[in-house]
């Protein structure tokens, strides 16, 4: 998926929200219901109740800009409901947006060299 350049924040919402909610309501839900700012420029992942659909939510400096994608004979990968959001980083986020498990993306820890050069 492409996103706007630079570092950005994902948050996956872990409750199911009403689908028929677009920019406006999506937004209400992050300000009262997360505490959060939509227009931060962070994105937000929605899940609808059947798990085959996802909405992602982000301000791009511009607008909002509303993403729709249903996953064609399977589920996205979703932890169990309860209130609040998960942080993902962008790998897991893009790995969401496969449809693949993206709590199995890790990053791979690598040590600091001593010496440049």
């Amino acid at each position: 998926m492409i996103l706007p350049g630079g570092k950005y924040h994902v948050f996956l919402v872990t409750r199911p929200v009403d689908f028929r909610k677009g920019h406006a309501g999506l937004s209400l839900v992050i300000q009262t219901v997360l505490g959060r700012d939509p227009y931060s420029g962070a994105v937000f992942v929605f899940r609808s109740k059947r798990g085959d659909r996802i909405k992602i939510l982000l301000w791009d400096q511009t607008g909002l800009v509303l993403v729709y994608k249903h996953l064609e004979g399977g589920q996205f990968q979703w932890p169990r409901p309860a209130d609040g959001v998960i942080k993902l980083t962008p790998a897991q986020f893009s790995a969401l947006f496969e449809g693949l498990d993206w709590k199995a993306v890790r990053a791979e820890r690598r040590r600091q060299p001593r010496l440049a050069g």
